[in-house]
C-alpha cells in the first residue's frame, strides 16, 4: 500500500512529513526498548540513566506528530485512507510513547539490580522474552513502515509465545523467592521488568492492529484471532490448507 498522490504537492508534503515522523519516533523508542534490555542484562548502570533521559523526547516527539495530525485534519479534511493514516498514526504515537515508558520502568530497575546481581539465574530466561519481544517491535515498525497488513497478522500470532516465555520466567521467579527469600525484592524487580516487556509486546502488536485497519479499513481491535484471519486474510487459510 502507498500513500495517495494529490493535486496540492503540499498536502502530499504533509502526509509524508507525518509518516516520517512516525518513523523517527519508532527507531527511538526501539534504541530505547533495547538499550533499556542491555542495562538490564549487563547491569549497566550508565546505560539504564541513558534510557531513562531520552523519555523526554519521546514524549515531545508525541505531541509534535499530534499536533500535525490536527493540523491536517482542521486544514485538509481528509478522507478515505488519508483520514485512516492521519487517525492510525495518532494511535500508533500514543502505543509508541507507552513502549518508552515501559523502557524506563525497566531502566529504573536495572539500576537497582545492578547493585545486587543476585539474580544472574534469570539471565538466560530473560535473554529469552527480551529477544523475542524486541523481534515483535521491531517487525511492527516495518509492518507500519512497508504499510504490510501481512506482516501484522503474522505479528499479531506471535502473542502466545510471549505468553509462553512471561508464564515460565514467572514460575522460575517464585520458586526462587520460595528457595531463599532472601532474594524476594530482587527477584520481584525482574518479575516487574518480565512485565514491563510483556507490555511492550502488547503495545507493538496494537501497532499492527492499526496497520491492519489503515490497508484494510477495518478495525479489527478486540476481535478473535482466527476471526480476523478467516474474514480479512483468507489467503493465509488457503497456505495452510496446501502445507
Amino acid at each position: 500500500m502507498e500513500l495517495g498522490q494529490h493535486i496540492s504537492h503540499r498536502y502530499n508534503e504533509e502526509l509524508e512529513n507525518i509518516r516520517s515522523k512516525v518513523l523517527q519516533m519508532g527507531g527511538l523508542v526501539e534504541l530505547q526498548a533495547e538499550n533499556a534490555v542491555k542495562s538490564l542484562l549487563n547491569h549497566d548502570q550508565a546505560l539504564a540513566k541513558e534510557v531513562a533521559s531520552a523519555d523526554d523526547k519521546v514524549n515531545t516527539m508525541e505531541l509534535d506528530i499530534d499536533e500535525d495530525c490536527i493540523n491536517v485534519i482542521a486544514r485538509r479534511q481528509p478522507t478515505a485512507r488519508d483520514l485512516r493514516l492521519v487517525i492510525a498514526v495518532s494511535k500508533v504515537i500514543t502505543d509508541l510513547e507507552r513502549i518508552g515508558d515501559e523502557a524506563k520502568k525497566i531502566s529504573l530497575y536495572s539500576k537497582k539490580l545492578a547493585k545486587k546481581k543476585s539474580v544472574t539465574g534469570m539471565h538466560s530466561d530473560l535473554t529469552h522474552l527480551s529477544e523475542l519481544v524486541l523481534s515483535i517491535l521491531h517487525n511492527s515498525l516495518d509492518a507500519f513502515a512497508r504499510m504490510d497488513a501481512d506482516q501484522a497478522m503474522k505479528i499479531l500470532s506471535e502473542d502466545t509465545k510471549v505468553n509462553v516465555e512471561f508464564d515460565s520466567l514467572s514460575r522460575l521467579l517464585i520458586t526462587f523467592m520460595m528457595e531463599d527469600p532472601r532474594h524476594i525484592k530482587a527477584s520481584l524487580r525482574v518479575s516487574w521488568c518480565a512485565r514491563s516487556l510483556e507490555r511492550i509486546a502488547e503495545h507493538s502488536q496494537n501497532i499492527c492492529e492499526y496497520v491492519i485497519f489503515l490497508v484494510k479499513g477495518k478495525d479489527v481491535r478486540h476481535s478473535n484471532l482466527e476471526h480476523i484471519r478467516s474474514k480479512y486474510f483468507p489467503h493465509d487459510l488457503e497456505d495452510d490448507e496446501t502445507v
